[in-house]
C-alpha cells in the first residue's frame, strides 16, 4: 500500500497585494460623474419648456400645489445651458443641491486619488433636517409672500 501525497503547498507570494493605483480608485467617481453629465446632456437637450416631453408634477397637476421638486427639469436645463439666473427661478433648492452634489462629488474624487476611503458621516439629524428643508421650501413656495419661489 503506498503513503498518501503530501498536500501541495501553496505558491509563493510576492509579498502583500499592492493596493489599486489612482486610475482604479477613480474608477466609480469617474461613472458617476459620466452618468450625472449624460443626465443633464439629455435634460439640456430635450427642453423640458416643451409640451409632452416629461410627465407633469401629478401634485401640482391634481391638487394645484407646488411641490420642492417642481421646476426641478427646468431648472436643470438652465444650469446646462449656463442661465443661473434662470436656473435659480425655475427652482432655487434644486440649484442648491446641484452645488452640493458637485462638492460631494469633488471631496470624493480627491479622497479616491489619494487613496483614502470616502466615508460620509450622514446621520439620522442630516436626514431630518433635509427632510425639514424640502417641506419649509414646499410650503413657502406655495404662500402668496413666496410667489417669487413659483418656477
Amino acid at each position: 500500500m503506498s503513503a498518501p501525497a503530501e498536500p501541495a503547498a501553496p505558491p509563493p507570494t510576492a509579498g502583500p497585494p499592492r493596493p489599486p493605483g489612482p486610475a482604479r480608485r477613480l474608477a466609480v467617481p469617474a461613472g458617476v460623474l459620466a452618468a450625472t453629465v449624460a443626465a443633464f446632456a439629455y435634460v439640456g437637450t430635450v427642453d423640458p419648456n416643451e409640451p409632452g416631453h416629461y410627465p407633469a408634477c401629478p401634485l401640482l397637476t391634481y391638487a394645484g400645489i407646488w411641490c420642492p421638486g417642481c421646476g426641478g427639469l427646468r431648472s436643470a436645463h438652465a444650469v446646462w445651458h449656463g442661465d443661473l439666473a434662470a436656473a435659480l427661478t425655475a427652482n432655487a433648492l434644486a440649484v442648491a443641491g446641484y452645488a452640493l452634489f458637485a462638492a460631494g462629488w469633488l471631496v470624493w474624487a480627491v479622497g479616491a486619488a489619494r487613496g483614502r476611503p470616502f466615508r460620509p458621516a450622514f446621520g439620522r439629524a442630516h436626514a431630518w433636517a433635509a427632510g425639514v428643508a424640502l417641506i419649509c421650501f414646499g410650503v413657502a413656495r406655495n404662500l402668496p409672500q413666496g410667489a417669487w419661489l413659483h418656477p
